[in-house]
């Protein structure tokens, strides 16, 4: 069985109700830097970012109104780091012309050094979609064609080439290209249209919020779409833990949290690579920065060598 990679999304830059600790609120840019040189030195496979640009009233409660730009933040980060991968975890990409998309995520991979893993997915929230003059019914059909603009505009070729129903583009020079031949593009969602989407166009498949019991079924639909339509690429299948942390704690992690020696949680998360699982997105609970790195220190020691 292959080692589990393991990458984590970043604290602060995206404070939903659903997963933000307290402290995230008053926390800022130096946070996000500790956080991110800790998982860069701990080997963790990636960084992400999510991507929201505006938050309509009724939701305000529950997903709060601060998510930082993912290129922004990824590009600050990228300045701050030397080898983890800079992942978006999910550039709502429908939300703007594949161009623009492609300049900035191609400059972010220039900047990087290659470390982009360019993260994309439908989206949902119906506000943003009308603001910004895009047809919230049609994101599905939208988000389909993007991939294949993006592919292209992403591409080695300065001056590249798409022709599809929503987007033409020709004759229009872009540079810096990407320093990746590649830049690979996963796809996020649980949906059958996102499962099938992810099969079909993605490097990768990020699930969102299926459970474990859940996992085996969608990664073999996932591998038999994949397989009928003749794609023979491989896919890089990833899972989000259960929130997580090392050590025995003396404080209420809820009943969810994964916790303990880290045998024991090296152990529940070896339960994913059984699965068929190639990269687990960990998350740890915490009560501020400093302990939050310890975490992210003590599972990069202590755990992650047993992650085989």
């Amino acid at each position: 069985m292959a080692s589990l990679a393991y990458g984590m999304q970043l604290p602060v830059q995206s404070q939903s109700t659903i997963y933000a600790e307290s402290w995230e609120a008053a926390a800022g840019p130096g946070d996000l830097v500790e956080i991110a040189r800790a998982a860069d030195r701990g080997g963790f496979s990636y960084v992400a970012c999510c991507d929201h640009v505006a938050i309509p009233r009724r939701l305000a409660d529950a997903m709060s109104t601060t998510w930082y730009d993912p290129v922004a933040t990824l590009a600050y980060l990228a300045a701050a780091t030397e080898r983890v991968r800079l992942l978006s975890h999910v550039a709502v990409v429908g939300l703007r012309h594949p161009l623009l998309s492609a300049k900035q995520y191609a400059t972010l991979d220039h900047l990087s050094g290659g470390r982009l893993i360019l993260g994309v997915g439908a989206g949902h929230v119906q506000e943003e979609f009308e603001a910004l003059g895009v047809d919230f019914a049609r994101r599905g059909p939208v988000l389909d064609e993007t991939i294949d603009a993006l592919r292209a505009a992403l591409g080695a070729d300065e001056f590249p080439s798409h022709k599809g129903e929503l987007f033409s583009f020709e004759g229009l020079g872009q540079r810096p290209r990407p320093t990746q031949a590649h830049v690979p593009v996963w796809v996020g969602g649980s949906s059958g249209p996102a499962v099938r989407r992810a099969a079909l166009k993605g490097d990768g498949w990020l699930p969102q919020g299926d459970p474990r019991d859940r996992l085996p079924a969608q990664i073999e639909k996932v591998k038999r779409l994949r397989a009928e339509a003749g794609v023979e690429a491989p896919i890089v299948i990833g899972a989000i833990t259960e929130p997580l942390y090392v050590g025995v704690p003396g404080w209420d992690v809820g009943r969810r949290t994964v916790h303990g020696a880290p045998g024991l949680v090296a152990e529940s998360l070896r339960a994913y690579a059984a699965m068929g699982v190639d990269q687990i997105q960990v998350r740890f609970r915490s009560r501020g920065r400093a302990e939050l790195v310890d975490q992210i220190d003590a599972f990069a020691a202590d755990v992650a060598p047993q992650l085989t």
